[in-house]
């Protein structure tokens, strides 16, 4: 059974009156530009055929009604006449909380909904299943009231509910990749103007995503010490962010860093260019290029910005030798385990399958997850 035919059905059976409508939102990897959001720069994610679900229909109150249909159809209700607070103990309610309340802030000329959910995105892989919920929901209000807002401007309301509702400071690349994805293409994302470029992907590659299933710990203070470095090294510069930086301007005075500064500041402006280039070997059809730049960014977050763990090390490895040079494979996502993404020639999918299924378990002791992925449509009626 489809999402949509489980969302619809669950729909009626608990409403007693079928929804009149059902909206998807899907998650996403990125495939190249890591850490690089959060100091203005670029990145380059692609919306996958994983997705949250939402049938629902307008009330004639100004009651809301949701069911969660993966955790065993919790319910959570709650009017938009009253403040929104937070639920104690329903910590899937604040995602939909909190985009009603941001939506509120923006736009009041919403009634009541009923809501059913229902999402098959891996939870705990990186691969954006939050702010898949957050665009679903928003579009949801939208498409149910015809709310003048656009991808944009529900992404941005995802991110604001998620910041200040729900407590994560995430940047906005996964809510706007989820509201503004294209099929069989990937976005390039400015994350300083929020402007984007669609960019075709080479027909006939598969995106491959291998979840390492190695328990990260580390990951919220190392990403605050990151984010730390970089604000330090922009300084250093007298630039608003990194992205203002020139490799020749780094290189001319990187001696003068701190060198655990200078190796982070070193990795977001090689980066920044690598994805602005990697667009280009994509449009181009040119793997063997986008291979190369995947490999460097890889290599960069190892060793410049010491992100990457022995775990994820092995299974890049793996993929790497492989495929050779018909392809490309780097970690994906803030670091310290998750996830590995690999643009991969359709044809080459089940050797990669069985050289990890062989080789990844015997050397770490973990079982991965192996994910084969399709660049998917941003948020809309399904």
């Amino acid at each position: 059974m489809s999402l949509k035919e489980k969302t619809q059905s669950l729909f009626a059976e608990t409403f007693g009156y079928p929804a009149t409508h059902t909206i998807q939102a899907p998650g996403r990897v990125n495939l190249i530009g890591e850490h690089t959001d959060y100091n203005d720069g670029f990145v380059l994610p692609c919306a996958i055929d994983y997705q949250t679900v939402i049938s629902c229909a307008a009330r004639d109150d100004r009651k809301v009604r949701v069911i969660a249909a993966d955790y065993d159809n919790q319910v959570d209700e709650f009017s938009l006449d009253a403040p929104i607070i937070a639920h104690d103990s329903q910590q899937w309610s604040n995602y939909v909380r909190g985009v009603v309340k941001h939506l509120q802030k923006r736009n009041n000329a919403f009634g009541g909904a009923d809501l059913v959910i229902s999402g098959n995105i891996p939870q705990g892989a990186g691969l954006s299943s939050s702010a898949s919920l957050e665009v679903a929901v928003g579009t949801v209000f939208q498409q149910l009231y015809h709310l003048p807002l656009d991808g944009a401007q529900i992404a941005l309301n995802g991110q604001e509910a998620e910041n200040q509702f729900v407590g994560c400071n995430c940047g906005i690349m996964d809510q706007l990749i989820s509201a503004l994805g294209k099929k069989d293409h990937a976005l390039l994302i400015d994350c300083r103007t929020l402007g984007t470029k669609a960019v075709s992907m080479p027909e006939g590659v598969a995106v491959v995503i291998i979840n390492s299933n190695f328990k990260r710990t580390l990951v919220g203070s190392e990403y605050n010490t990151r984010r730390e470095q970089c604000e330090t090294g922009a300084r250093f510069f007298q630039q608003p962010a990194l992205r203002d930086v020139s490799l020749e301007a780094f290189n001319a005075v990187a001696h003068e860093l701190d060198p655990i500064v200078a190796k982070r500041v070193r990795h977001v402006i090689t980066e920044n260019a690598r994805t602005v280039e990697a667009a280009q070997a994509l449009e181009k059809g040119d793997l063997l290029r986008m291979g190369q730049l995947m490999a460097e960014s890889h290599a960069s977050m190892r060793d410049d910005f010491e992100i990457t763990v022995p775990q994820i090390d092995t299974l890049v490895e793996i993929v790497k030798a492989t495929i050779g040079d018909k392809g490309g494979v780097r970690m994906t996502g803030g670091g310290f385990g998750g996830c590995i993404v690999a643009l991969i020639p359709q044809d080459l999918v089940p050797a990669v399958q069985q050289a990890v299924a062989e080789q990844y378990e015997a050397k770490t002791g973990i079982k991965e997850t192996f994910y084969v992925c399709k660049p998917s449509q941003g948020a809309g009626q399904c």
